[in-house]
């Protein structure tokens, strides 16, 4: 058994050596050092789910500063949770009583309303993290275009130095 260990390992080793170079020699970084800009390491550790949830519950209409990615994901991961928690709720007490529907629909709304301000906040803040205005949050109302481009920008990772809207986030509360 160590034997496949140790080859496993080698293997790896070599391979992972290989595309460093390879990758690091065809495609040049994509966030280049900027001239006059101090280099800051992106946070090493992701922000906990409770701890964003909390962060963006928090700073409920706070539009300035910058988001982490696991900051927004993870709060719009709570987001989803919500909606799917209520829906289920919703349609069991559509079943079991047809006057309990109405309430859990109403509470669902409720629910769904209290997310709205924290959601485009953050959204707002994610686009700061990417040294992106806040206004490109609108490119959502384009149909189809809208939704993919601020996928990717979300998914993609900040700008590793302090820029106009401040420090790199920290991931801490």
């Amino acid at each position: 058994m160590p034997q496949v260990t140790t080859l496993q390992n080698n293997l790896y080793g070599f391979f992972a050596g290989i595309t460093t170079k390879y990758y690091a020699m065809k495609f040049p970084t994509m966030q280049p050092q900027m001239q006059g800009m101090p280099h800051v390491a992106r946070p090493a550790n992701m922000m906990s789910f409770m701890d964003a949830t909390k962060s963006c519950f928090q700073q409920y209409v706070g539009f300035s500063g910058r988001a982490s990615r696991s900051e927004y994901w993870f709060f719009y991961l709570s987001f989803i949770l919500v909606v799917i928690g209520m829906t289920v709720l919703t349609v069991v007490s559509a079943f079991v009583l047809d006057a309990l529907s109405g309430l859990m629909g109403m509470l669902t709304m409720v629910a769904y309303f209290a997310f709205i301000l924290p959601f485009i906040s953050v959204s707002v803040r994610r686009l700061h993290d990417l040294g992106k205005t806040g206004w490109m949050f609108l490119v959502v109302f384009i149909p189809f275009v809208g939704g993919i481009l601020l996928l990717v920008w979300f998914v993609s990772d900040g700008q590793a130095h302090d820029n106009a809207y401040g420090a790199v986030p920290t991931n801490t509360l």
